[in-house]
């Protein structure tokens, strides 16, 4: 199986690069400038320039882009459109890091993490980038993709137990009442839907046992 894990230079991008590669897969990051992470084989490439040519080889796309900034925030949605543009018509899957304020909280659907008055004003605007980029990929019925949100506490240096509950869209606790989970058990999560595949055009979420 082979893979490209796009900005594979980035936190995450680095423990599913890591992970997946530590499993036999055939990893191939896409960064900009200098791979810095395990992968043996690797693309020098600015994720907007992406095209079809670049993907046409791989089983599997990772999204591992993150933006931070006010000013950068849309660029969530920017980057998937490249991608599922590339991706449109083939079979290869798109698995996406996604983000924890767009789970719903009733069973309806009709609310989220990020509607709740506990949920730190700081963090608003990020979340709604992303909840925006999740909508259109959910239009994107020519692309196989998944989107992996991970636990409301996304943990950068949390420890590997290589354990996790697998969840759905809705806000999820674990027996303790967390919801928390680390980068390096979510690419654990991560890697293992690569492998599996179980989930195309669905969105799941994954926690802490």
């Amino acid at each position: 199986m082979k893979i490209a894990i796009v900005c594979a230079n980035g936190k995450a991008g680095k423990l599913i690069t890591k992970e997946a590669v530590e499993r036999g897969l055939d990893v191939t990051a896409i960064i900009r400038g200098e791979n810095k992470s395990a992968a043996p084989h690797y693309i020098s490439k600015d994720i907007f320039d992406i095209t079809a040519e670049d993907l046409k080889e791989f089983d599997v796309v990772v999204d591992a882009f993150g933006a931070w900034t006010e000013d950068t925030l849309h660029l969530h949605s920017t980057s998937l459109k490249v991608l599922c543009d590339a991706l449109s018509g083939t079979n290869t899957r798109l698995l996406v890091v996604g983000g924890a304020g767009s789970l719903y909280v009733n069973p309806e659907h009709t609310a989220c993490v990020a509607d709740g008055p506990g949920f730190p004003d700081t963090f608003k605007p990020l979340a709604a980038a992303m909840a925006k980029a999740l909508s259109e990929l959910r239009q994107r019925n020519d692309t196989r993709w998944t989107y992996i949100s991970p636990a409301a506490d996304f943990q950068a240096d949390g420890r590997h137990t290589g354990e996790y509950i697998l969840a759905g869209e809705e806000f999820t606790l674990n027996n303790k009442g967390e919801s928390i989970i680390s980068y390096a058990d979510y690419a654990t999560a991560m890697v293992d839907e690569i492998i599996n595949g179980s989930h195309i055009q669905e969105r799941i979420s994954v926690l802490r046992k």
